[in-house]
């Protein structure tokens, strides 16, 4: 499920949703009943209910969870137990007996009988915890500090983002988006899950496509993903002992018999050779166990970054414990490259941004070693990432930017100083990337000229400066997000009440925002000639950089024109205009494989005709309405 995809909570009826997690699956935040049992769930994912084998059944009216065969005793029921409530439970004011979650796990989940307390309490239909909703409510709201409910009424007041509540469906217009890029990131060499089909449903579900208040029916649409597990970091923060800060503990704090389960389970299936090297030494083994996963996150990350992928909502159980991208749900690629891009429309703090993405992945690593204790050291587990992680991020980021670049030579220390400028040129100059997110960058320095009779870098500029960013982008790209009255006010709350201006607004994002105001007040006096000027020079300083570093390259080749070849091939295979096995069904859906219509490209000229454009816009600028889409 996307988020940003879900809606109020809505009524369901599984056939008996005690038979196991598959009809528990995808109700993030609805109402299931099955006559005996109403249970309501507000937010959270199923996966900490089920993520350790754990399966709701009904027990008498309440909440109980059931050990599957293999984990404890196989008929055990361990019904959560009740509590007495004090607080007057109707018109009588008698205490009633409400099921209640163990202490220390957030109260979300309650469960009651038609018959049993919600009946007896006037307008109450749901329990929350061991209280009634509107005793839940005003106790929240009294836990709160002075300053806490200004916020919360400020944020009520004057903050258009909706309540979001989830109803667990996606519909075909996301899944489709997820079944062609997973398949794209596997064909650029990314680690990912793939989709195996995209099955639509007869159901429909309201959803505002273009978040511009004109919500429409959208048929509902799954998604068969595939990978050797679907085991998550936050599969291990089940059994997390209480928070100190927030209070909140794992479902399953203290059973660390399944944890233990698990981690065996994990290492001897999808870790062998490292099971079969430490079988006598289980820390040993789990710390080789947290090495590996360790490096894989930071090889698939640093993938992520050398293709311009921007994942949307990197937590904890979004992250592979195999090393696979996963969870594809707000992503998206760079349309041109701007280092603090966020995809996801919900991360207004820019939590997720595309260059925060390394510093989140070894974050969330962080939490998989405290998740580990006690059967990894906590001391041994950090000492290891912070050993690992760093360095192989930036090994095997240097590496792939070589091949993209075509230095396929000895490497040379200067090599990271020529990747930075060439960034930080992409970056002032708004270069354009197109759809797949591999840089026309790339695949326009693959005819780059070098050797001594190489012609001027003329004609050449003109070309990369054509995927530079208009005036008109630009515009569009650095508008203010503020009205200016709203930001007025937010400067002088910043002076005259740091404290509260602490609570509704971060600093960060005001900041942005005056940066915005600036950078569009400097493009107002800026004229389409000068830009492009700008531009032009920015590049030709790098270029002539990348050209002596070629230079070098190739002088260390005993065969230049096989040096030629193979920079060519190289650069070829890292920086392909677009994925032809994904994009090739956009391309002629109804053509079969060998047809000379998928050859269309090669054989028509440029300048042939329409249909030849047409076949030639996918690695084409995007369109500036591009610019407004929006997806959480």
């Amino acid at each position: 499920m996307e988020e940003g995809e879900e809606q109020p909570a809505q009524e369901v009826r599984p056939a008996g949703w005690a038979q196991g997690p598959a009809s528990f699956a995808g109700q993030e935040g609805g109402l299931q009943s099955d006559g005996h049992t109403e249970l309501l769930v507000l937010g959270g994912s199923p996966q900490h209910l089920n993520g350790a084998g754990v399966v709701p059944v009904r027990a008498s009216g309440c909440l109980g969870l059931k050990q599957p065969p293999g984990r404890g005793s196989p008929t055990q029921t361990r019904p959560f137990p009740p509590q007495t409530s004090t607080d007057p439970a109707g018109p009588s004011g008698a205490a009633e007996m409400v099921p209640r979650a163990p202490p220390g796990e957030p109260q979300n989940l309650c469960s009651c009988s038609q018959d049993h307390v919600a009946s007896k309490v006037p307008f109450c239909k749901f329990h929350l915890g061991d209280r009634p909703i509107p005793v839940t409510f005003k106790r929240a709201i009294a836990a709160l500090s002075f300053w806490q409910k200004v916020k919360l009424a400020w944020g009520l007041c004057f903050l258009s983002d909706p309540i979001r509540q989830a109803d667990g469906r996606k519909v075909l217009r996301s899944s489709v988006r997820e079944f062609l890029c997973s398949e794209a990131m596997f064909h650029l060499g990314v680690p990912t899950t793939r989709a195996g089909a995209c099955v639509t449903s007869e159901s429909t579900v309201v959803r505002d496509v273009f978040y511009d208040g004109n919500p429409k029916h959208e048929p509902c649409a799954v998604v068969l993903r595939i990978a050797s597990t679907f085991l998550r970091f936050g599969s291990f923060e089940i059994f997390k002992a209480e928070d100190e800060h927030t209070g909140r503990a794992g479902p399953s704090v203290g059973r660390n018999d399944i944890r233990v389960q698990m981690l065996d389970y994990v290492v001897s299936t999808f870790y062998p050779e490292i099971q079969a090297t430490h079988a006598s030494d289980s820390v040993q083994r789990n710390a080789a166990f947290f090495r590996e996963v360790t490096r894989r996150t930071a090889r698939m990350v640093a993938e992520w970054q050398c293709v311009g992928f921007c994942h949307g909502v990197l937590n904890t159980d979004n992250m592979s414990i195999v090393g696979l991208t996963i969870d594809y749900g707000p992503f998206g690629f760079l349309d041109r490259y701007d280092p603090d891009h966020v995809c996801n429309a919900s991360d207004t703090a820019g939590r997720y941004s595309f260059s925060k993405q390394p510093e989140v992945c070894k974050w969330n690593l962080q939490k998989l070693a405290e998740a580990l204790v006690p059967e990894l050291p906590l001391e041994q587990g950090e000492a290891i990432l912070a050993e690992e992680y760093d360095a192989e991020f930036h090994r095997h980021y240097l590496s792939k930017m070589r091949r993209k670049l075509g230095l396929v030579q000895a490497e040379r220390e200067e090599d990271a100083a020529l990747v930075a400028k060439l960034l930080e040129t992409m970056h002032l100059t708004a270069y354009r990337m197109h759809v797949v997110a591999i840089t026309n960058t790339f695949y326009l320095l693959s005819s780059f000229p070098v050797g001594p009779e190489a012609p001027g870098l003329a004609g050449f500029l003109t070309a990369l400066t054509e995927q530079c960013a208009s005036l008109e982008e630009l515009r569009l790209a650095f508008r203010p997000q503020m009205d200016p009255r709203q930001l007025s006010m937010m400067l002088m709350l910043a002076q005259s009440n740091p404290q509260l201006f602490a609570l509704i607004g971060t600093r960060a994002n005001v900041t942005k925002e005056l940066e915005r105001v600036e950078q569009q007040a400097r493009l107002e006096q800026l004229s389409p000639a000068e830009l492009l000027s700008r531009n032009r020079g920015r590049w030709a300083d790098w270029l002539q950089e990348f050209r002596t570093r070629l230079e070098q390259d190739r002088e260390g080749a005993a065969d230049k024109d096989a040096w030629q070849a193979e920079r060519v091939r190289v650069m070829h295979a890292n920086n392909p205009k677009y994925v032809r096995r994904v994009l090739k069904l956009l391309e002629a859906p109804y053509h079969r494989e060998g047809e000379a219509t998928e050859v269309l490209e090669a054989t028509e000229p440029e300048g042939a005709g329409s249909t030849a454009e047409r076949r030639l816009s996918y690695s084409s600028k995007p369109p500036l309405w591009a610019a407004e889409l929006c997806v959480t």
